[in-house]
């Protein structure tokens, strides 16, 4: 009887234990990191704040896709980037009650007129909370107001979340018994509300809204148990990256429960986020390490074999390798594996199946890196964002001769929206509002914007001029003719079209800094409208240097009849101003030869910015030290390196790179001893780093994303290898460029560079974002951590945290990367 009854007791302690977990699969639970949890869906609350860029309040996740997102308190109905967000608290998670709560406020005086991207807020004071609570299949949103809206803000505080628009368009709604359909683009009718803001009418108004009922994958229905009507509102009437809105006021008098949302996500039977596997969407070296990363969904426990199949020139497709990935562990949300088909090294084109997954086609080839990887970013991408230039394309025109009438010295004591600042002195012999000559040459326009900043110019000369250095690139497709100021891609003029653009960043700033004495700090256009533009930037002016011996003072930036140049800016930054001398000093070096004049002017400002930034240490002085003396062999910066040993150990993870190729140069035991040292500590750092995830390198997810740093790594791992070959491992190298070919977290498995495999961004954060379109060759910012533990990259636009193509070391980084792995495997005489 007693062993009848232990078995009882086990089997029912079994049973509850089966009940709760399937309990927990189909009905909304707190979970540990603080946010709401089915099988199939999850509620965050305030995990991330970033919601000019559509992340923060409450946000949705819906087998498997980020749905909707920024539930919060807004001031207008569809807030764009500048407009005021609440201060956000400490988040509560209330067990006992079932409830995860966040405090939040308005103003954020950490933002009002201040800091970066300054905002100004009106006169409100207000305070609040925001809570979820689970209730079943379904969720509350509940918002409690601390005191009733004043009067005046009656009709203008509402409760908005967002809807991502690329999942929507073409699909349906139902808002009571009205329905529509999501348009590609906004449409009107629209009016001017009491603030005088262009809205769009309404889609629909009523209680109940249902979005894509058709969809099993995507409805999701909102109801308001408040008082007063939701509103489907298109949040692109004044905003072009603007989501659909779900907007309900705040009403009268109102304080507890002031909001009250039902939101039911509807949630697949048993719903599994299916297997992905990330290979590099160009292709493998046969000696290269082959390794695809399988993603799988945490309750997924079946056993699959993945396959290699050979892509055969009559279509038939032959097995090559067959096995179970091994297991490598819990990464983020997700279960990961590793498919290791490093063995194989026959010539062709490959996929990989695992279950009813298929990767694109990928190859296997001894010139794999040889064309359409690289070129892309020198021969259509650097040209495209070539600033004072004509860039035409065959039929196309990318944009005009812009900015020719740069620039006006910037306005003291100014704070610029985004995040430029003048202090009380303009730091040069020109006054404020005064036309600054010599600035309407050369440069690349910011990725993402129009703008022209010191750092993105001195890290693509300087990157640029490494790659020239080391690997002698003399790819020429491109003519561009400085004297006309005039491009035209795929054209060649039989010259190197990596030194022309070297030369192109040069002659920027080695103009600015001969008219201000100094480095620019970045040159922009004044006025919000100005920057907002997509399109031809040529219209940002009319291209005529304003004077002001010709014009009314007087008149504010931006009316009629005032100027429309841009604003040069300049600053005290050692930092910067160290950076950009080193830059110029590396591109001495690729000049010379080339364009001589230009060259001796990019070191004699070098060599000034040390005399006058000399510093007992500072990473970027060293940076300067090493450019300088490559360039020059002058004891004195060979002095100071060695000099400065111990101080450049230990910050070896961001000099070693710098100094580590010239140590057999320097001839310095010291130095070379502080070094060694540091190097070893420093790989031990990166392994156990790179244990925390199947990727093969030190990956640490952000809010923005990782290909930018990854890239960086990569650069100075492969310069570390070379000084340090012992040390340090060329799988770092390879396996940074496998990340931004594809092998990253997350179900899109697209190359960060556009155009670049089988499967890249093509739709980008780019100048023609507008147009939903790319530039070939640009690195967008690639897989961005969705807070706590969700990995995204969309396939949208208007997204400059995911897809913002990345200028400066971004962009060179990429190209050193490739050259560097082709490199390494080409002149490698044993298998790796």
């Amino acid at each position: 009887m007693k062993r009848i009854s232990v078995f009882l007791s086990i089997y029912t302690v079994l049973l509850f234990s089966a009940l709760g977990q399937e309990q927990q699969n189909s009905t909304f639970q707190i979970d540990n990191e603080g946010y709401l949890k089915r099988r199939g869906a999850n509620v965050m609350l305030a995990h991330d704040f970033y919601p000019e860029s559509h992340q923060g309040g409450v946000g949705i996740i819906q087998n498997g896709i980020r749905v909707a997102t920024n539930g919060d308190l807004r001031l207008e109905t569809a807030p764009g980037q500048w407009q005021p967000v609440p201060k956000v608290g400490e988040r509560t998670i209330y067990r006992e009650d079932n409830r995860v709560s966040v405090e939040m406020a308005y103003p954020d005086d950490s933002k009002d007129r201040k800091g970066f991207n300054p905002i100004l807020y009106p006169d409100l004071q207000m305070e609040y909370t925001v809570s979820i609570e689970p209730a079943g299949e379904s969720f509350y949103i509940i918002v409690d107001l601390k005191e009733p809206l004043p009067a005046e803000w009656i009709g203008q505080v509402g409760m908005n979340i967002e809807l991502f628009p690329g999942i929507l368009f073409g699909k349906s709604y139902a808002i009571d018994s009205n329905s529509g359909i999501f348009t590609r683009q906004a449409n009107g009718p629209g009016y001017y509300n009491a603030q005088k803001v262009y809205e769009l009418k309404p889609m629909g108004e009523g209680k109940r809204l249902v979005i894509a009922p058709e969809s099993t994958t995507q409805r999701l229905t909102i109801e308001n148990e408040g008082e007063g009507d939701l509103l489907l509102v298109d949040g692109r009437a004044q905003h072009s990256n603007g989501w659909f809105i779900v907007r309900s006021l705040v009403p009268a008098n109102a304080t507890e429960e002031a909001i009250k949302w039902k939101v039911t996500p509807h949630v697949m039977e048993n719903y599994r986020y299916e297997p992905v596997v990330q290979i590099s969407q160009v292709g493998y070296h046969p000696n290269q390490p082959k390794i695809a990363v399988i993603e799988r969904d945490e309750w997924d426990q079946r056993s699959i074999q993945a396959e290699l199949v050979k892509i055969e020139a009559d279509g038939t497709l032959r097995k090559v390798l067959s096995k179970e990935p091994a297991d490598w562990g819990k990464f983020l949300r997700y279960h990961y594996q590793q498919f290791d088909f490093s063995a194989v090294k026959e010539e062709g084109m490959y996929q990989i199946r695992f279950g009813d997954y298929v990767t694109e086609p990928f190859q296997i080839s001894a010139e794999v890196y040889d064309r359409h990887v690289w070129q892309p970013t020198l021969e259509y991408f650097l040209p495209v964002q070539m600033c004072h230039m004509l860039v035409q394309d065959r039929y196309k025109i990318w944009h005009g001769r812009c900015h020719l009438d740069d620039a006006l010295m910037a306005p003291t004591n100014h704070n610029h929206f985004d995040g430029y600042i003048q202090g009380e002195s303009t730091l040069t012999t020109f006054e404020s509002g005064e036309h600054v000559p010599g600035l309407h040459v050369g440069a690349w326009h910011d990725a993402g914007d129009f703008d022209i900043r010191i750092e993105s110019q001195a890290a693509t000369i300087q990157g640029l001029s490494q790659i020239y250095e080391l690997f002698q690139v003399e790819y020429d497709n491109t003519t561009i003719d400085q004297s006309t100021q005039t491009v035209h891609v795929l054209q060649p003029d039989g010259k190197s079209d990596m030194l022309q653009q070297i030369e192109h960043g040069a002659l920027s700033i080695v103009g600015g800094y001969e008219a201000l004495g100094r480095f620019y700090r970045g040159i922009i256009v004044p006025t919000l409208p100005q920057y907002r533009l997509l399109g031809d930037p040529v219209n940002h002016s009319d291209g005529i240097p304003f004077s002001v011996a010709k014009g009314d003072t007087t008149i504010p930036i931006g009316q009629k009849g005032a100027p429309d140049d841009r604003w040069v800016f300049t600053e005290k930054n050692k930092s910067r101003s160290l950076a950009a001398a080193a830059a110029l000093a590396t591109t001495h070096r690729a000049l010379r030869g080339y364009n001589d004049e230009l060259s001796n002017k990019c070191l004699k400002i070098a060599e000034e910015v040390w005399r006058k930034e000399q510093s007992d240490y500072h990473p970027q002085q060293v940076a300067l030290a090493v450019a300088l003396w490559k360039s020059t062999r002058k004891r004195a910066y060979k002095t100071y390196l060695i000099s400065h040993a111990e101080a450049i150990a230990a910050d070896f993870d961001q000099t070693g790179y710098l100094v580590g190729p010239i140590l057999s140069d320097l001839s310095s035991k010291r130095l070379n001893r502080a070094l060694r040292k540091a190097a070893k500590a420093y790989v031990v750092e990166l392994e156990e780093m790179k244990r925390k995830n199947p990727y093969g390198i030190p990956y640490e997810p952000n809010i923005w994303g990782a290909g930018w740093g990854i890239q960086h790594f990569g650069m100075k791992l492969y310069f570390l290898h070379k000084s340090f070959p012992d040390l340090f491992s060329e799988s770092y190298v390879m396996n940074s460029l496998n990340f931004i070919l594809g092998v990253h977290p997350g179900v899109n498995t697209s190359s960060f560079a556009s155009g670049v495999g089988a499967r890249s961004l093509t739709q980008a954060y780019g100048i023609n974002r507008g147009d939903f379109h790319y530039t070939p060759g640009g690195i967008g910012s690639g897989t961005a951590l969705i807070r706590p533990d969700f990995p995204e990259l969309l396939e949208w636009p208007f997204l400059w945290q995911q897809t913002e193509y990345v200028l400066g070391g971004g962009t060179t980084d990429y190209l050193l990367l490739v050259l560097a792995v082709n490199h390494l495997l080409k002149n490698s005489t044993t298998d790796n």
